[in-house]
Parts: C-alpha cells; sequence; structure tokens
C-alpha cells in the first residue's frame, strides 16, 4: 500500500512539473490540476492541492536559489576577468564628480595674494 502512495506521489509530482514548465501555476490551474488528479482516482482533492502547492513552493525556492547561485557566480567571472559591475561604475562617477566639483570650488576662489 505504501508503495503504491509513493508512485501515485512521484507520478503527481512528474504531473505537477510537467503542469509548471517555465511559468508560475496559477491558482485557477493548480485547481484544475487537483481536480484532475482527483479524478483520476489518483488522490482526494484536497491532499492533491496540498502536494500542488508545496511542490510549487519548492520550484519557486529552488528558483531562487539558481538564481542566486548564478549571479555569484557570474560576478565571480566577471572579477576574474577584470569587468567592473554597473554599481562599481555608478560610485565611480559620483566620485569624479565630487572631485571636478571640488576643483571648481579651489579654482574660483579669491585669488592669492601677490
Amino acid at each position: 500500500m505504501a508503495e503504491r502512495a509513493d508512485t501515485t506521489r512521484e507520478l503527481a509530482e512528474k504531473l505537477v512539473l510537467a503542469g509548471v514548465g517555465a511559468v508560475a501555476l496559477t491558482a485557477e490551474r493548480a485547481d484544475a490540476l487537483a481536480e484532475e488528479l482527483a479524478a483520476r482516482g489518483m488522490m482526494g482533492r484536497e491532499e492533491a492541492r496540498s502536494l500542488i502547492e508545496e511542490l510549487i513552493g519548492r520550484w519557486r525556492n529552488e528558483t531562487v536559489r539558481l538564481g542566486e547561485r548564478t549571479g555569484s557566480g557570474l560576478a565571480g567571472l566577471f572579477r576574474e576577468l577584470g569587468l567592473v559591475t554597473r554599481g562599481e561604475v555608478e560610485e565611480l562617477e559620483l566620485r569624479v564628480a565630487q572631485v571636478e566639483h571640488r576643483l571648481r570650488l579651489v579654482e574660483s576662489g579669491p585669488a592669492p595674494p601677490a
């Protein structure tokens, strides 16, 4: 009996992941998928809905983690290649603007006594 439940759960997971694809699963689509699983007699509607919500949560967490890993990997690669980030460029632009402003103040100040 436990083996059948595991097989059913695996099949349900595959169906959900196939239904999710690369887009977020809408609440309406999740309900339809739960209805389909219940209609096939694989599990109860509420059990199917709970499983779908669990799988969506795991999928979203994995997506976030993958994005973080990819971002940090790219940042390391950029540093290794000697590339700078947009934030670093903006920081340098601000510092240059500050230096230019100070230089203008010094240049326009009172002339030193002769």
